[in-house]
């Protein structure tokens, strides 16, 4: 913004601090004249011979002395009130730097100031918490961008690849051709609707209305049915009537995920699918929970990071790899929050918590 030109925080405080001092000064010599107009006669007699100062000598008496003693406090009030209001600033000033190296891209350093709690210090404190996570969410965006740009980049190479095979060999097949790009120009439309779905979430730019999570677990698991019985799996649910307030198409999504995670990353076959809701406390839960190999725990703790799959290796069945990170979206932007565990035995435990309505 483009404003005028005024005087400096300092320079305002050097002056209030003069003007008080030079009108604490005048009260006082105020005071003192008060006493003499009234304690003082208006002759005053030493003895042995007579001596008869009238009011007007006091007063071309005391005057100048008090405006000499009013332009030596004025004097000292605005060299201390300057040195004071330095002193007090200095804090500010450092945080003024600091936030001029931010906006100018440097979120690596820190204000750490020190001394004893106080309002500076907790301005600069605060400050510090805003740097620290405006880095790790620069830091995060960096590297989904990266990526984001990685996993689009495969699929137009394949393409291309593909495309370069064809018009080289005229003999090649072309249905064997348009079978192939098919698919991978299916996989790329599933990473642009899933990163497109991933930046609605994040903007939280969707209308609420009552839902019951419940039915929308009943949902989601009738869908991916026919899935999970050719790949030989068994899906349970159960659990309690879980209301909330969101949006039902992003919920299904929610909920459709992790059932279709829990059914891909599961035992090749005989394995078995847990989906459960519940509204313990006024909080609604939703808890996948899957058979399958032994995970680490370290590993398991980035699957909701994009891009991350659960045994790093891609497949028929991986997906884009956004599929937790969308589901972790989703219930940040519904004011819940996800929860993913090893599950003992083998396998994963996804617990999704949202705050809950009364009926």
């Amino acid at each position: 913004m483009n404003r005028a030109p005024g005087m400096s925080v300092r320079l305002k405080l050097t002056l209030s601090y003069a003007g008080v001092v030079v009108v604490v000064g005048a009260l006082l010599l105020a005071v003192v004249w008060v006493f003499l107009l009234r304690y003082v006669p208006d002759q005053v007699y030493f003895r042995p011979g007579p001596f008869m100062p009238s009011r007007s000598d006091l007063q071309r008496a005391f005057l100048p002395k008090a405006a000499l003693a009013l332009a030596f406090l004025l004097a000292f009030g605005l060299v201390g009130g300057w040195l004071l209001a330095g002193r007090m600033l200095m804090p500010l000033t450092r945080i003024t730097g600091a936030t001029r190296r931010a906006a100018a891209g440097s979120l690596s350093h820190r204000i750490r100031l020190p001394g004893r709690n106080d309002e500076f210090r907790e301005l600069a404190d605060a400050f510090d918490g805003m740097l620290a996570r405006l880095e790790a969410h620069v830091g995060e965006q960096r590297r989904f961008a990266a990526n984001a740009s990685h996993e689009l980049r495969t699929p137009l190479a394949v393409t291309q690849i593909l495309l370069d095979v064809a018009r080289n060999d005229p003999d090649h097949d072309s249905g064997q051709l348009v079978e192939r790009l098919h698919a991978v120009n299916g996989r790329a439309i599933d990473l642009t609707e899933a990163l497109l779905l991933l930046s609605l979430t994040e903007q939280r730019s969707f209308s609420r209305e009552d839902v019951d999570l419940s039915l929308i677990a009943e949902e989601a698991t009738e869908t991916l049915l026919p899935v999970a019985e050719k790949r030989g799996l068994t899906i349970e649910t159960g659990g309690d009537p879980a209301p909330t307030v969101g949006s039902h198409a992003l919920l299904l999504q929610l909920t459709t995920n992790l059932v279709q995670n829990a059914i891909v990353h599961n035992l090749p076959d005989e394995g078995t699918v847990w989906v459960t809701t519940g509204a313990p406390a006024g909080i609604v839960t939703l808890t996948v929970e899957n058979t399958g190999k032994e995970l680490d725990p370290v590993l398991v703790a980035t699957l909701v990071e994009p891009f991350q799959r659960g045994e790093r290796v891609r497949t028929d069945h991986a997906g884009v790899g956004l599929g937790l990170a969308i589901v972790n979206s989703i219930a940040q932007a519904h004011d819940g929050t996800l929860t993913v565990e090893p599950r003992p035995g083998g396998g994963l435990r996804v617990t999704v918590r949202l705050p809950g309505t009364r009926e």
